[in-house]
């Protein structure tokens, strides 16, 4: 097996990691808050892990170890989630919150910034690049609109 498939591992149970502080946190601000992280979270992780699993495949692992070894990174999303809530502060979630949401948001802003912006500014079709970035306002414009209501 190739070194990639492991590292590919740790990265992706320290990317769970930080899903499940971002949930947690979320939940902990409020129910709206939670739900909407989470469904920003799914709509990522689907074809995040569909993209690791073809890695674990191209590194040398079997179909049934790749799908248990991507299983197994789960648990860093759970423990993620499990160190939020300990990490609550007897005053209450606000300072919990405080850390956690703009730690894992910096962490997010940061892997977009050094995977897309590269390659956008890269791209030779104007038109594949103006689509690529009305496709980024569009998101932003749908986080905006959902944060306000």
């Amino acid at each position: 097996l190739q070194i990639s498939g492991y590292l590919n591992l740790l990265a992706n149970t320290i990317d769970n990691f930080t899903h499940g502080l971002a949930v947690a946190a979320s939940f902990l601000v409020s129910r709206k808050v939670g739900f909407l992280t989470t469904l920003a979270i799914l709509l990522h992780e689907i074809p995040h892990e569909v993209g690791d699993f073809a890695i674990l495949l191209r590194a040398g692992f079997d179909r049934w170890s790749a799908a248990k070894m991507q299983l197994s990174t789960a648990l860093g999303g759970i423990l993620g989630a499990c160190f939020a809530i300990c990490a609550q502060s007897p005053k209450g979630a606000g300072e919990t919150v405080a850390w956690i949401l703009p730690f894992t948001s910096g962490g997010f802003l940061y892997i977009a910034l050094v995977n897309v912006v590269p390659d956008l500014l890269e791209e030779k079709n104007p038109w594949n690049s103006l689509q690529q970035i009305l496709l980024l306002c569009t998101g932003i414009t749908v986080m905006v609109l959902l944060s306000l209501t």
